[in-house]
């Protein structure tokens, strides 16, 4: 007898844990210094030709062969052709190697949420708060390994209960913040340049970098 597999109870909880994988720090942290770097409004225009060509492409590519196998990344590409096993090894080694830099500024929000939580939110924006808490020996790897304990137990408890329940939460919580942090950005000073900035294609700072950058921030 087949062994049953976890899997998502729905449409919706898939489409929200599909969005968190790919709505991450990169792109809510990195994506607009890049966009600042290289040119704003053509970098915007790079990233989204790439991600409605190679992005669509790949994204249906994966969950095709992942819904046509049912197994792991290492073997679902094994089971399509052994030549191409190595690309499931990858595909498994770069989370892991991802895991312990998302971690790290995991347990920073952490902490920084838990000063929030605290009421001490005017030391945490004081000059010299943030270096003097990474300088610290043991401080941030106390709030490193908590977020990784959070991360392995959500895993632990599989895709529908575990993956798919917090993606039911987090993600509208997300965007949330994201409302909240777009209105109060644009009550700012210079938030109208800004946004000018930002859709306005630069064609002087465009090059082979432009692209790769966007690509790299794409995958």
């Amino acid at each position: 007898m087949a062994e049953k597999r976890s899997s998502f109870s729905g449409k919706l909880g898939f489409v929200l844990a599909t969005a968190g994988s790919a709505v991450g720090l990169g792109n809510i942290w990195r994506f607009p210094y890049l966009a600042a770097k290289y040119g704003g409004g053509i970098f915007l225009l790079v990233y989204l030709i790439l991600a409605v060509t190679f992005g669509f492409a790949l994204m249906c590519a994966e969950i095709a062969i992942g819904r046509k196998t049912g197994v792991s990344a290492i073997g679902a590409y094994k089971k399509l052709d052994k030549r191409f096993s190595f690309i499931g090894i990858l595909a498994a080694i770069v989370p892991m190697i991802i895991l312990p830099y998302y971690s790290v500024i995991g347990g920073w929000i952490i902490k920084y949420l838990s000063v929030f939580v605290t009421g001490n939110m005017a030391n945490a924006a004081t000059d010299g708060y943030f270096e003097s808490f990474i300088a610290q020996p043991t401080e941030p790897i106390g709030w490193f390994m908590l977020f990784m304990g959070l991360t392995a137990l959500i895993v632990l408890f599989g895709v529908e209960k575990g993956i798919e329940k917090v993606s039911k939460i987090m993600m509208p919580v997300l965007v949330v913040l994201t409302v909240f942090i777009a209105v109060y950005s644009m009550c700012m000073p210079g938030a109208f340049e800004g946004v000018l900035y930002y859709i306005t294609p630069d064609f002087s700072k465009f090059s082979a970098t432009t692209v790769l950058s966007a690509m790299g921030q794409l995958f």
